[in-house]
């Protein structure tokens, strides 16, 4: 298997993993912080908006089952692309959306794929997620990984209570609950 790495911020990483996760070809789905300036951070640190990061989740995946392509267009159906402020209720730096992109060949991916987005005219506001490169990535807490599998009420309860659920509906159909 030869593994690359994806990595996309879109709000609360928690409820980034799970659809990832479960797809063919991906290795593991790990929650951090990056695009920051602090090393090595704690969530109460990103969370207070001094730090330069962003909540985002890092994907360990087998381009040969499942493209980078594949991933991007996932990406953009779990989040607000047009939220330059946060996403649903979680305001602020740390919550903003962003593509880190690896190499020149997810940089060209990730940008006519927003491209795309922005003529199909899908959405009726400018599209703000940003397409930037690959900073140092820092897990999270380990209470952070895997949320949707230790506490499952909560998380259902936090992905629906944020507005997120309804969002994804509202634009893309059921496709990942």
């Amino acid at each position: 298997m030869s593994k690359e790495l994806a990595t996309f911020a879109g709000g609360c990483f928690w409820c980034m993993v799970k659809p990832f996760d479960r797809l063919e070809g991906i290795e593991k789905v790990v929650s951090g912080y990056t695009g920051g300036h602090v090393e090595n951070p704690t969530y109460q640190q990103v969370c207070s908006g001094t730090t330069g990061h962003v909540e985002a989740v890092q994907i360990t995946f087998d381009p040969e089952v499942i493209p980078y392509e594949q991933l991007v267009e996932i990406y953009w159906k779990l989040i607000d692309p047009t939220d330059p402020g946060g996403q649903f209720h979680d305001r602020g730096e740390s919550y903003q959306t962003a593509i880190f992109y690896h190499n020149e060949e997810q940089k060209n991916i990730a940008e006519q794929s927003k491209k795309w987005l922005e003529e199909s005219g899908k959405f009726d506001k400018p599209i703000a997620v940003k397409i930037l490169p690959a900073k140092p990535f820092y897990p999270a807490e380990e209470f952070h990984q895997d949320f949707y599998k230790k506490k499952p009420l909560d998380y259902e309860r936090y992905f629906v209570g944020s507005g997120r659920a309804q969002f994804i509906k509202r634009h893309w159909g059921d496709l990942y609950e």
